[in-house]
């Protein structure tokens, strides 16, 4: 009994000691997270619940506030032609920008899943218009391109075509951006190339030896094991789409003509809140867009046990 009771003092002694030197481990670890943690608070989560209460509001910047309850998402669903316009922009937008943007990623992806001389070259020039995409010069270069006396209907002209107003007119302005968006693959194309060199060499070379064309190798190599990759920007570029503002700002002036054609539902927020100064109706239009964001994200994650395939799970 004594030599066991000596040696419960030495285990406990020992735990607290882990005990002290765990917690000094996790205060050294928040020490280091703290500058994030701060602009977090300070700049993300406090104006989230800021905001939150806001689209309850009638706040005008400065008028100051008064609480109204439901009325501003009555007066968004129910009166404001100009937010549907917004609406269908954005969604038409999202629907051709997005499968666009990923058809051209995995399409140069594949190009450049070589081993020839140059290639790295060549990846970082179709990567170059990602670094710059967001940019104002890319957006002003864009609207150039496409004003009445630019390079598209220069080219146009070369092969005796009409010049098209395709800024100003209604059913090619939404195109023009959907067209910059495509462009802009660069980033998808990296995460895409990064999924196919982890796909085994062995399997294509085991497909050749069964017979098996290019078509076949990608419909049952390339694409089922590259799902993950695809499930990953999809999510990203479908976020990114509905965020979309800069392009649309600088190309269409802000306004989004013609005919609201090109009124983004984040330019129309921001047109709102800063043109108008109701900021109580700009929170309210942006925790709808946040709602509808999460449940297509949702959505997609929900569907994905369908159609993505990760190599750790067992075949049924």
């Amino acid at each position: 009994m004594g030599e066991i009771s000596s040696v419960l003092p030495t285990r406990r002694a020992g735990r607290r000691g882990k005990r002290s030197e765990f917690g000094q481990n996790n205060l050294v670890g928040y020490l280091f997270i703290s500058p994030w943690l701060i602009a977090f608070f300070l700049f993300a989560f406090i104006p989230i619940v800021v905001s939150f209460g806001l689209s309850f509001t009638d706040y005008h910047i400065l008028r100051g506030w008064d609480y109204i309850g439901l009325d501003n998402f009555h007066r968004m669903f129910y009166e404001d032609r100009r937010y549907w316009n917004s609406v269908r922009a954005t969604v038409k937008y999202v629907m051709f920008a997005v499968p666009l943007r990923l058809v051209f990623a995995l399409a140069v992806a594949m190009l450049l899943n070589t081993k020839r001389r140059g290639v790295a070259l060549y990846r970082a020039a179709f990567y170059a218009p990602s670094v710059v995409g967001g940019s104002i010069a890319v957006a002003v270069m864009w609207r150039e391109i496409f004003a009445r006396e630019g390079l598209a209907n220069f080219i146009l002209g070369q092969f005796g075509g009409e010049s098209i107003w395709w800024l100003g007119h209604p059913d090619y302005a939404i195109w023009t951006l959907i067209i910059l968006a495509a462009w802009q693959f660069g980033s998808p194309m990296l995460i895409f190339l990064a999924g196919l060199k982890q796909i085994p060499e062995q399997l294509y070379e085991s497909a050749s030896i069964d017979g098996a064309n290019a078509v076949q190798k990608f419909s049952r190599i390339t694409l089922p094991l590259l799902t993950p990759v695809i499930f990953f920007n999809l999510v990203m570029q479908l976020i990114a789409g509905f965020m979309q503002f800069t392009q649309a700002f600088i190309i269409t002036g802000g306004t989004g003509r013609p005919l609201d054609t090109t009124l983004f539902y984040a330019l129309y927020l921001y047109k709102r809140a800063f043109e108008n100064y109701q900021m109580g109706y700009a929170s309210a239009m942006a925790w709808v867009m946040l709602v509808v964001v999460a449940l297509l994200t949702a959505i997609v994650f929900w569907t994905s046990s369908h159609w993505v395939y990760y190599e750790s799970e067992e075949v049924k």
